[in-house]
């Protein structure tokens, strides 16, 4: 796989926080679900936290995804999905875990909150303090936790790039990978669209150089 060129180690490092961000339709749970599927063709426990309500069990089949060996959880707050995230960590028994998507991750407060109130952070504190306990605990189990992320505009930015990732920085400085996907094109048969075409930028890497493509 040119990604495994492009990362430089031979894969996805385990122990570690990855991040894979882009903007819609580019193919991020695509990769993942692909992730998911070498995983458990090596025998690996994987989870997938769903936190978008959005996973397509036959399009995962389709990837290669044993569905029935696959644990899913599709949790009603951002907190409870971290907490689950933590707790598998902990449990030593799964080896990789998606979380779809950091987006998604909507504090309690904000759910349980009125339409037009204000929750300036709310969703960058509650990032930060579940990173400092995954990071830890994910390093003594070994896991692999990957994080799906959306791209938004910076308002009012005139000089450089306007996109940001959300929830904050804490994912940003946590992560030992991540990398950037973007559609480039479409894969036709005929005049049918059957794919796409996708290119993935490593724009940060702990375990081997970074800014390579694939």
């Amino acid at each position: 796989l040119s990604l495994d060129i492009a990362l430089g180690a031979g894969g996805l490092p385990m122990g570690r926080i990855v991040e894979i961000y882009g903007p819609e339709a580019s193919g991020k749970t695509t990769l993942t679900l692909q992730v998911i599927a070498a995983a458990q063709r090596k025998g690996k426990t994987c989870a997938f936290i769903d936190a978008e309500h959005a996973l397509d069990p036959v399009y995962a089949k389709k990837l290669g995804v044993d569905i029935d060996n696959l644990l899913c959880s599709q949790p009603d707050t951002g907190e409870q999905a971290l907490e689950i995230c933590d707790a598998l960590a902990r449990s030593g028994a799964v080896d990789v875990i998606i979380v779809d998507s950091v987006a998604a991750l909507t504090p309690k407060a904000e759910i349980e909150g009125e339409i037009g109130d204000s929750h300036m952070g709310l969703a960058a504190r509650m990032m930060s303090q579940a990173m400092r306990k995954l990071a830890g605990n994910l390093k003594q189990s070994n896991t692999l936790l990957i994080f799906i992320n959306q791209i938004r505009m910076k308002i009012g930015v005139m000089f450089g790039n306007p996109e940001t990732t959300t929830g904050g920085n804490a994912l940003k400085f946590y992560a030992s990978v991540r990398l950037d996907i973007r559609r480039i094109g479409a894969i036709k048969e005929g005049d049918n669209v059957v794919g796409s075409e996708t290119r993935v930028k490593v724009v940060k890497n702990k375990i081997a150089a970074p800014f390579s493509q694939a």
